[in-house]
């Protein structure tokens, strides 16, 4: 029987999980720094503001606990990607966006030198990314792609035919794939929860159980009492639309996952999936999925893309349609799975800026920060932007301080009803060009696709 909820099958698998929250904010206080969210922005920010500024006073504010959000629910990809870098690109040129692209690069060392540092143990294992085609189209676009990370300086890519693709994980139906070494499987949960330690051990102030329900110049303010502080960083990604004026900020995407019973060595064998590495595929409706340390398959997808009003779950619960959905995408990636039992199920939330970009912003006439809209590529990217927080609390001009996210400017977007009925038609757009392209067999992208990144404003 598969578990749905439970948070996510990180969290129903964690031996720890039953420990109590950390205290509550029990009234109005101070700070030099405080930070309003507890996943891995929130949580990177306050340890790198720490480790550069140890007598600076950082508070961190949790709705729920460490890692409730998208940071204990996400398929465990610690990889290079970064939302908004070719409109980075056309706003201030290729060698700009060169620049962030090979700070993400960086990104994926730093993230797998700190755990090691602080002694995060969160399964780490570096295997890189493996990007599949599997139609004709996918693989056009697949070619394309690999030249466009070729011309922003990633020089270790790897492009693979389909007999080569198959000897790093034997997929149905693989026609080509693109490789790159900047990438790692981990356990999202793990780095989490070591993460908040470091902080704890840093003199960091956590209080969970302690939701943020607006954040206003130099206070954020709870039920509890409010926070005060020259600086207020806002961290909370996909749940940003349940602070006050924040409803049409960032869209709270939702992303679904299931996993599988551990599978016997000979399973692994046939799949030739020794080298863990993460897998994605190059469809519009695309796919992610690891090998887990305990040799399972997680694998995720859109599932239901949006909930009407930029409402959240609670549970990580999913819809049964997402499950048989994703449970047959498995089995079409890899038929010998056919009747595997799959354990668990579960649904999170991703920030989604109307223009796709992710950024990093700090006012300074008012002291409101803040730093997401990751879509879903934000493992690795919530490093970079602690970092580049951290720089510009701290008043530093750096290398990180001049990239171009940085006080980028998004338009807001629309109101309901226009933004539920937009992102539902853009999905099944999605999902329909993906449906004619794998029965028509054609080259090029449809149509229909072309169409819907334009009005979605994904390119």
């Amino acid at each position: 029987m598969t578990i749905n909820g439970g948070i996510s099958f990180w969290y129903a698998t964690d031996k720890t999980a039953d420990q109590p929250p950390r205290a509550p904010l029990t009234g109005d206080t101070t700070a030099d720094v405080v930070i309003v969210g507890g996943g891995y922005t929130g949580l990177w920010t306050a340890y790198y503001l720490k480790r550069a500024a140890p007598d600076l006073r950082v508070t961190l504010l949790e709705q729920k606990f460490c890692g409730y959000g998208a940071s204990g629910r996400n398929g465990g990809w610690l990889y290079n990607g970064i939302a908004g870098r070719d409109r980075y690109a056309r706003l201030h040129g290729h060698q700009a966006a060169q620049r962030l692209q090979q700070a993400m690069n960086d990104t994926v060392t730093e993230v797998i030198d700190v755990t090691a540092a602080e002694g995060i143990d969160a399964d780490i294992h570096r295997g890189g990314v493996l990007e599949v085609a599997r139609t004709p189209a996918q693989l056009t676009r697949l070619k394309a792609f690999h030249a466009a990370e070729l011309a922003f300086g990633e020089s270790d890519r790897e492009l693979y035919d389909a007999p080569t693709t198959r000897t790093h994980i034997n997929i149905a139906d693989a026609l080509g794939s693109s490789w790159t070494p900047h990438g790692a499987r981990i356990h999202p949960l793990k780095l989490v929860k070591g993460l908040a330690a470091a902080c704890e051990r840093l003199g960091v102030v956590i209080h969970e159980s302690t939701p943020v329900t607006e954040i206003a110049p130099r206070r954020a303010i709870t039920p509890y009492g409010t926070v005060r502080a020259p600086h207020v960083l806002r961290c909370t990604e996909g749940f940003t639309a349940a602070l006050k004026g924040q409803k049409r900020s960032w869209l709270p995407m939702n992303s679904s996952m299931i996993v599988t019973a551990p599978l016997p060595r000979s399973t692994w064998s046939e799949l030739n999936w020794s080298d863990a590495a993460t897998l994605g595929d190059m469809a519009h409706a695309y796919m992610y999925a690891q090998r887990t340390a305990d040799d399972r398959i997680a694998i995720g997808g859109r599932g239901v893309p949006y909930r009407y009003g930029s409402r959240t779950d609670n549970d990580g619960r999913t819809q049964p349609a997402t499950i048989e959905a994703l449970t047959n995408l498995l089995t079409s990636f890899f038929p010998a799975l056919t009747g595997t039992e799959i354990t668990h199920a579960w649904s999170g939330v991703l920030g989604v800026p109307r223009d796709w970009c992710a950024t990093v912003t700090l006012d300074r006439t008012t002291g409101l920060g803040w730093a997401g809209g990751y879509v879903g590529s934000g493992v690795a990217t919530a490093n970079l932007a602690a970092r580049t927080l951290r720089d510009l609390v701290l008043g530093d001009s750096t290398d990180l301080t001049t990239l171009p996210w940085v006080n980028h400017r998004v338009r807001r977007w629309e109101p309901e009803p226009f933004r539920w009925l937009g992102v539902q038609a853009l999905y099944a757009a999605y999902r329909e060009a993906d449906r004619r392209e794998a029965a028509t067999h054609t080259p090029t992208t449809t149509p229909l696709a072309r169409l819907a990144d334009r009005i979605s404003g994904r390119h």
